[in-house]
């Protein structure tokens, strides 16, 4: 098959179980480092529709947050056969992989999704729970809401978002709020917006800030084997 990923961790997770179903990817799919002769057709978010028809793909594989719908429906218009995930836990996550890589592609569900599973499955969670925002974005702050893949694994891992139960998947929430929401704990994550111990942790003074990888946070695809273990090490240098 020929497969155009619009998904990084879906580029992943392809690019991990079969080698060279790839023929075209974003420019924000980084892993793995060597994806071959995949060529480069825009952004998640504006994908260059022509280059991806001319690439003559058996499948897209989309996400339904990360790519926009008319993008979509330009390709299906075009005759490209789709396919979007939705990812909104890490059940649905599961479900997902499944249905990309044994359903959509007809291959052997591969070893490393049995392990992910197998790491998540082992993970206890502190008691209690930890209150915690998690921003994802600056200028304007944004911050995780509800119904999110990334606050579940927080959830799984003894972290409460105290934003779990706002109406809006991505609110926008001034600084001074967050900083006088009185949580203990901040969770800053490298993506999407790339927050560093000098770029963040600042605006929230006296508030404790767990420096996390974006990509085992936000990530549905191989890097969840070792998501647990790799955030659970950044909270507890945090708390």
């Amino acid at each position: 098959m020929r497969v155009v990923s619009l998904v990084p961790s879906l580029t992943e997770a392809v690019a991990v179980s079969a080698p060279g179903l790839l023929v075209g990817v974003t420019g924000w799919c980084t892993h793995p480092a060597d994806l071959g002769d995949a060529v480069r057709i825009g952004g998640t978010k504006n994908p260059d529709v022509r280059a991806i028809v001319e690439l003559r793909p058996d499948l897209v594989i989309a996400n339904e947050e990360e790519n926009r719908a008319p993008d979509l429906a330009a390709l299906r218009a075009a005759g490209v056969q789709v396919l979007v995930t939705e990812v909104r836990d890490l059940a649905q996550a599961w479900a997902e992989l499944d249905r990309v890589l044994v359903g959509a592609l007809g291959l052997r569900r591969p070893a490393w999704l049995a392990r992910a599973e197998a790491a998540w499955a082992a993970v206890a969670a502190s008691e209690p729970p930890v209150d915690a925002f998690v921003p994802v974005w600056r200028r304007p702050w944004m911050v995780l809401g509800r119904d999110t893949f990334a606050g579940d694994l927080l959830a799984r891992l003894g972290v409460r978002n105290v934003f779990a139960g706002h109406p809006e998947r991505y609110p926008k929430v001034a600084a001074a709020e967050l900083a006088a929401s009185g949580c203990p704990l901040v969770v800053l994550p490298d993506e999407p917006y790339r927050f560093t111990a000098q770029d963040g942790p600042e605006a929230f003074p006296g508030i404790r800030a767990a420096l996390v990888s974006g990509r085992h946070l936000t990530w549905y695809g191989p890097s969840l084997e070792e998501a647990p273990q790799v955030l659970a090490a950044a909270l507890a240098q945090a708390l």
